[in-house]
Parts: C-alpha cells; sequence; structure tokens
C-alpha cells in the first residue's frame, strides 16, 4: 500500500534515487550498516519488480500484469533510465575492491545493460514503452540519457567491453544531441508520470537536462 512506500523502495525509481546514498555513506565512513541497509532493501524491490526473463523492471507492482498495446509486458523507459543509472552510481561509489556486495550489482548492471542495449531504435533513442515502440514511435530522451550514461560508464570503467556497447552509446549520443535546440534546450522529455506516454518535441524537464548532462560527462571521459 502506500503506506508501505513511505518506508520502503516499491517503485523502481526509488533505486536511482536512494541505494547510490547509502554506498556513499559506506565508503566515506566505513560503517556497515549503510550498505546492508542499501543491499537488503535493494534485494526486496528486485524480487518484487524485476522480471528476470526480459531482465527489466516493471515500475511498480500495479504493472506486474498489465500489457501494452501489442501485448507485451509494460516496462517504462525512464524507469528503467533510473534503475540503470542507479546501479552505476552505486558501482561508481562502492570501494573498488569491495567483494561481498559489489558482485551482485555488477552482475546485474551487465545483465540488463545487454537487454537495454538491444532494445536501442535505429535512430539511437529508446521508447517511452522499451518493449511496444510501435505504440510511442516518437523519441524519449530522459530514457535515452540515463541509458547513454549508464552504458558509456560501463565502457569507460571496464565493466562492458567497448566493442559490443560502444556503437550502443555513440549512436545514443548523437540522438541526444540532435534534441536540442538552438536555444540550447533539450525536448522529447516525457514528463513526470510512472508509465509510457505520448512525448512531443518541445516537451522537456529538469530531469531530462539531468540526463543529458550526466551522459555528456561520460562521454567526455570517453572521448579522452
Amino acid at each position: 500500500g502506500e503506506a508501505t512506500c513511505q518506508r520502503r523502495w516499491c517503485w523502481c525509481d526509488a533505486l536511482f534515487m536512494v541505494p547510490a546514498v547509502y554506498t556513499r555513506m559506506y565508503t566515506i565512513t566505513g560503517d556497515k550498516k549503510y550498505i546492508k541497509f542499501a543491499d537488503r532493501e535493494f534485494k526486496a524491490t528486485y524480487d518484487l519488480l524485476y522480471d528476470k526473463e526480459e531482465h527489466l523492471f516493471f515500475r511498480d507492482k500495479n504493472y506486474l500484469d498489465k500489457k501494452e498495446a501489442n501485448g507485451k509486458k509494460v516496462f517504462w523507459g525512464r524507469g528503467n533510465g533510473w534503475v540503470l543509472g542507479g546501479l552505476a552510481e552505486m558501482l561508481k561509489t562502492l570501494p573498488a575492491n569491495e567483494k561481498k556486495y559489489k558482485p551482485y550489482y555488477e552482475q546485474l548492471f551487465k545483465e540488463m545493460s545487454a537487454r537495454v542495449a538491444g532494445l536501442q531504435g535505429k535512430d539511437g533513442f529508446w521508447s517511452a514503452s522499451m518493449l511496444d515502440p510501435g505504440s510511442y514511435p516518437s523519441p524519449e530522451t530522459s530514457s535515452t540519457g540515463f541509458f547513454v550514461y549508464a552504458l558509456a560508464f560501463g565502457v569507460n570503467n571496464g565493466y562492458l567491453p567497448k566493442e559490443q556497447f560502444l556503437p550502443v552509446v555513440k549512436k545514443g549520443w548523437q540522438a541526444l544531441v540532435s534534441s536540442v535546440n538552438t536555444e540550447g534546450k533539450i525536448g522529447w522529455v516525457q514528463p513526470v508520470g510512472q508509465d509510457p506516454k505520448k512525448v512531443t518535441k518541445n516537451m522537456t524537464e529538469l530531469y531530462g537536462t539531468g540526463a543529458f548532462l550526466m551522459a555528456a560527462n561520460e562521454i567526455y571521459k570517453l572521448s579522452e
């Protein structure tokens, strides 16, 4: 219920918002209570929302049995962008030599990255709906921004093989750059929501800009 959601991470966006704060606290203080809490809560959310066949996260439990127009399960683009970006943040903030907790997140990051890379559109964008781009044919730049960020981070830090993922990253970055208008504003950002919706060129939001800048940061490192 809603009350539980005030106390637990019962929606996939939370996996970007919270766990990397705790991994940072653990790394800074060395106090294991932070990583123990984050690990327990993350795995509870994973057990509830991760589809082990599709290697994608449902937005929340309300979507576990819903279907898109094409009969496929509902996996929201930005929701999965939040998760993959959040996993990159966890890997970035855990100590390099951490052996007890890190392998789990590294494995999940690699598994999701492979699935996400395979769902990129021919135009370099990802769709508001991961498995039904036909119903949502317009670009969606908040999901694309988070995916480019996470995949570029993976390549830069040796988690993802360059030859397989670099073409995906480059294509995604070119798509993002093409979405910035002459005033410097990024368009095609799906407004605040919780599932796939139609998007137009003039739609923009702060988190779309944020995802773009996070991606740009990793692309800069890549280009060096």
